[in-house]
């Protein structure tokens, strides 16, 4: 086979650009997947939706909270395996980078590598609590944007998207989360993601500062800070992506618990 057929038949089996999936009117879906096994009932169902291996990666592995407890190789690894199952765009959680600025460089260079179409990085200090805990602490805006800057310049392809996340918001507030993600936007993200909304009067204000400008995330989590809203009520708001990052394991885990003696 000559190179030319490989890279076409390579071609081929890309995922579906979330790039372009978002610049649909429709929101994106986006059910939260694990591992390679977690991937599978997703591609066999021939969903045309995004794949976030992102929420609590040290749960599903570990067995442990969502505090940062895994390494960028784990991540990696973890991503390589789903790949290999899967073509659909995958949403990775670098949490925050790993480091400062070159420690971005890296980990998104692996990620990319590893087959991410979306790597996430978020202001909090390192280790990261999940956003939906308390007791989070923040770097500052700038080393924010800095380590955005970075990771802008790593990637490889302009489809592998960056996502600046803020948790500002159950920090400092929703105007500071704003703040933030106003500079976080004006540093090139190709999306945005306001951790832990908490009102309609949030959705709101990061509508009207942003809705038109740069697509924007909304997690959905059971039992979280943010209230549970349907995908078409989230895309009325305007949100251009949604993840459900826990609802898969959950429901897996209720089955577990259904299946084994008492």
């Amino acid at each position: 086979m000559t190179r030319q057929q490989i890279a076409s038949q390579q071609a081929s089996r890309q995922p579906t650009q979330l790039k372009q999936q978002l610049q649909e009117s429709s929101i994106v879906v986006a059910p939260g997947v694990f591992d390679a096994l977690g991937a599978s009932p997703c591609r066999a169902g021939g969903l045309r939706y995004g794949l976030p291996f992102r929420c609590q990666p040290g749960l599903y592995q570990l067995g442990r909270p969502d505090i940062g407890l895994l390494s960028i190789t784990e991540i990696c690894t973890a991503m390589s395996h789903i790949r290999e199952r899967t073509h659909l765009s995958v949403v990775v959680d670098c949490d925050t980078g790993f480091g400062n600025a070159m420690n971005v460089m890296r980990s998104v260079r692996l990620l990319e590598r590893s087959g991410a179409n979306a790597i996430q990085l978020e202001d909090q200090t390192y280790p990261k609590r999940c956003g939906h805990l308390r007791g989070k602490t923040l770097v500052s805006k700038s080393e924010m944007v800095g380590k955005l800057h970075a990771a802008l310049d790593a990637r490889e392809s302009d489809n592998t998207l960056i996502i600046g996340r803020t948790d500002a918001l159950g920090v400092e507030g929703t105007d500071s989360a704003i703040e933030r993600a106003q500079a976080y936007y004006e540093a090139g993200v190709d999306m945005l993601f306001i951790e832990g909304i908490r009102s309609d009067e949030d959705i709101s204000k990061i509508m009207t500062q942003f809705k038109g400008k740069v697509p924007i995330m909304a997690n959905m989590v059971e039992g979280g800070d943010t209230p549970l809203q349907n995908a078409q009520a989230l895309e009325d708001l305007g949100f251009s992506l949604v993840i459900f990052p826990g609802a898969l394991v959950r429901a897996i885990t209720h089955m577990a618990s259904r299946f084994l003696p008492p």
